[in-house]
């Protein structure tokens, strides 16, 4: 591709040397990634400003750079006067742009559904894909956990990747028959413009709690940048939005999709939702209720357990239909569906106990997480109901939203009858320092609580207190198998912690 060809669609400031003729094999925004005849997009970032390794890309023999700096635009027309220069007002956009050009916009090819929201986004995208592979189409998911490419499971890196490493996903999806495009939008992708290009035709809205307030700063910038994939004001409107009727910002969203020409959908328990469950009955092994929707009514036995889990489903099921999707092909598909790792895992060595893995790291999701243990301890048992405990195990990440620290020791108090505070993912932070901060809110629970920095230490404290009945939560991490700390980044999965320490009480193999 040529750099007249490559840079046509993107808006620029000023242009130098635009008529060159190299030929561009890669667009790079990682200065060690490139060589000659690639691409530079040297743009300014929360952590750093890749402006800085600009003569690292020239020393490297890049075709071209990409700035949203003028500093480093003046400077190179003086110092490279035959480089091509284009100077762009955002970075991150014109990274998108430049992405989706030079693998020939392979997102036009597709039909993308994106899901948003604080919680549930990637148990939501998960069934959504496979709702729609069961009816036949070809889902290319990029989520959390992993990217499924054509049945293919790769472990993801971030939430929603850089545009360049999206469109590369993209394209390779299209190259191997993908039809429909699900992935998780974080508020963060929406706010830098790393999905500037790609039109949803779906876009799912789970909820909004408290988190991510280290980059927001406020709730209100927070929200504003979910609102961004909805109200057409940087990104194109959905053709449908589909919100969560019980989630309280769902009415502005409601109002500025329909403003910008969406159809909306909405589900959840309310009984105005478009989707909604009535009848619902919960139990250790998943949840029964009537289904009611604009395009029938039918009963649904799922294995997804509890309330936050059936609201996923009825997101999933309504954003499925919204893609053409036949009710009665997603009735007959929604008994098949399966828990997400990570998400309300259930790690069982044939200890009389249960014990559940879930990446709850918000005060809202442990309260979530807590509500759905005691509707667990609600069901049927030979244990009295009376006796039978919740015990929590939680910590919170270094370097993030310090805010949320007492209140998420304040949700799991309020839901527990033990909780056991460690260290999660410290980073940079000491583990202790993190704890001094979190109990607060704990203590002014009265719940008892426990306190032991080393995880997988605290682990088995926690399951050596579990009787007969309990439910033991072991929250934050979820599918994660590493945990970060100060000065190295170690292999740690909390299911497998757990299923060792199950084995060392004595108990049997993962049943």
């Amino acid at each position: 591709m040529q750099w007249q060809e490559l840079i046509r669609d993107v808006k620029s400031l000023e242009q130098r040397n635009s008529s060159a003729q190299a030929d561009i094999i890669s667009i790079e925004y990682d200065s060690r990634r490139v060589s000659a005849d690639s691409v530079f997009v040297a743009m300014r970032g929360g952590a750093t400003d890749g402006n800085r390794y600009i003569a690292t890309a020239v020393a490297q023999r890049t075709a071209g750079i990409v700035t949203d700096s003028q500093e480093s635009f003046r400077q190179l027309a003086v110092t490279n006067p035959a480089l091509p220069l284009l100077l762009v007002e955002h970075g991150r956009t014109a990274l998108a742009q430049l992405s989706a050009a030079f693998f020939n916009h392979p997102e036009r090819k597709l039909r993308s559904t994106g899901v948003t929201g604080t919680n549930g986004k990637t148990t939501t995208a998960f069934l959504t894909e496979s709702l729609l592979n069961h009816a036949g189409r070809i889902a290319l998911l990029v989520g959390t956990i992993e990217n499924h490419i054509a049945g293919e499971v790769r472990e993801a890196i971030h939430t929603t990747p850089e545009s360049r490493d999206l469109f590369a996903l993209i394209a390779e999806g299209v190259d191997r028959g993908a039809t429909e495009l699900v992935m998780e939008v974080s508020s963060h992708a929406l706010d830098q413009g790393r999905v500037a290009e790609i039109g949803y035709d779906v876009a799912i809205f789970t909820n909004l709690t408290r988190d991510h307030l280290d980059y927001h700063q406020t709730m209100e910038a927070y929200f504003a940048a979910k609102r961004l994939l909805f109200d057409g004001s940087r990104y194109k409107a959905p053709r449908v939005a589909v919100l969560n009727a019980d989630d309280q910002y769902s009415n502005e969203l409601a109002a500025v999709a329909s403003a910008a020409g969406a159809t909306v959908v909405t589900y959840g328990m309310s009984t105005h939702a478009n989707w909604r469950a009535e009848g619902l009955e919960l139990t250790p092994s998943g949840a029964e209720f009537q289904l009611i929707a604009p395009a029938g009514e039918a009963q649904i036995k799922s294995h997804l357990a509890g309330e936050v889990n059936v609201l996923n489903l009825l997101g999933a099921l309504a954003a499925a239909h919204s893609r053409g999707v036949d009710f009665a092909a997603l009735v007959k598909t929604a008994p098949l569906l399966r828990p997400v790792p990570g998400r309300f895992q259930p790690v069982n060595a044939g200890q009389p106990f249960t014990v559940i893995v879930d990446y709850a790291h918000t005060d809202d999701a442990l309260r979530n997480l807590t509500r759905l243990a005691r509707q667990l301890l609600a069901a049927p048992s030979s244990q009295p109901a009376t006796n039978r405990r919740v015990i929590t195990l939680f910590g919170c990440g270094g370097d993030r939203d310090r805010t949320k620290r007492p209140k998420m020791g304040q949700a799991a108090g309020e839901g527990s009858d033990l909780v056991i505070v460690t260290s999660d993912n410290p980073r940079s932070e000491e583990p202790d320092a993190i704890i001094v901060e979190i109990l607060p809110g704990l203590i002014a629970t009265g719940t008892d609580y426990l306190v032991e920095p080393d995880r997988a230490a605290a682990i088995a404290l926690a399951l050596s207190h579990a009787h007969t009945g309990d439910v033991v939560l072991i929250a934050g991490k979820g599918h994660e198998t590493q945990q970060v700390l100060r000065n190295e980044v170690i292999f740690f999965s909390d299911a497998k912690v757990a299923l060792s320490a199950l084995q060392a009480m004595g108990y049997g193999g993962e049943q």
